[in-house]
């Protein structure tokens, strides 16, 4: 099946968001990051920023109906801003101990990043995913450099590793996820 793959625009990123925050539902890390008290519009709108961000310096990716989407960042991203991370902030609420004291493996130098990619619940492994993933790693490879993305589930890493990224580094958080830190070289690497 072919799904038709374009750049997401501003008018895209509440559904985008809503993708997403299905998508993630279940998913460790946002179950352990985000508290449970109104976890669904926490998500959504930690979502919504995020996508936001990445869409102004980055690369998003929908299929025509918005039911899939990716969102990739260059080296060198700007951090969001301090009005972005201070809302962050708020939504982790009561995890935010957790999270401070996290240590995670730095990406390699000069790699893009895949930040999120999510497919609505009701049309996963129909190869959306796959659709959205491989036209940002189309882009970054015709850009050059490698790709680093984190994971914490376990079905992902077979997924992204058929897109060509190999396991780098697995941290098991005490009382949270397992995080799969995966690296993609670029083209001519």
């Amino acid at each position: 099946m072919s799904h038709r793959i374009r750049p997401a625009t501003s008018s895209d990123l509440d559904s985008a968001a809503l993708v997403l925050t299905a998508a993630f539902d279940t998913y460790p890390w946002t179950r352990w990051t985000l508290p449970d008290d109104g976890y669904a519009e926490r998500l959504e709108e930690v979502q919504r920023l995020y996508l936001a961000h990445a869409l102004d310096h980055g690369i998003v990716l929908v299929d025509e109906q918005v039911r899939a989407v990716a969102a990739f960042l260059p080296p060198g991203a700007p951090t969001p801003t301090e009005e972005i991370q201070h809302r962050v902030v708020e939504l982790h609420g009561s995890r935010l101990a957790a999270l401070s004291g996290l240590s995670l493996p730095d990406a390699l130098a000069g790699c893009w990043t895949l930040e999120t990619v999510g497919v609505d619940p009701a049309h996963q492994g129909t190869g959306l995913g796959t659709a959205v993933t491989s036209k940002g790693l189309a882009m970054i490879d015709q850009r050059g450099g490698p790709v680093a993305l984190e994971t914490s589930d376990e079905r992902n890493v077979r997924f992204y590793q058929r897109l060509g990224f190999i396991a780098a580094v697995t941290t098991t958080i005490p009382g949270g996820p397992i995080v799969y830190s995966m690296n993609r070289a670029g083209p001519s690497q």
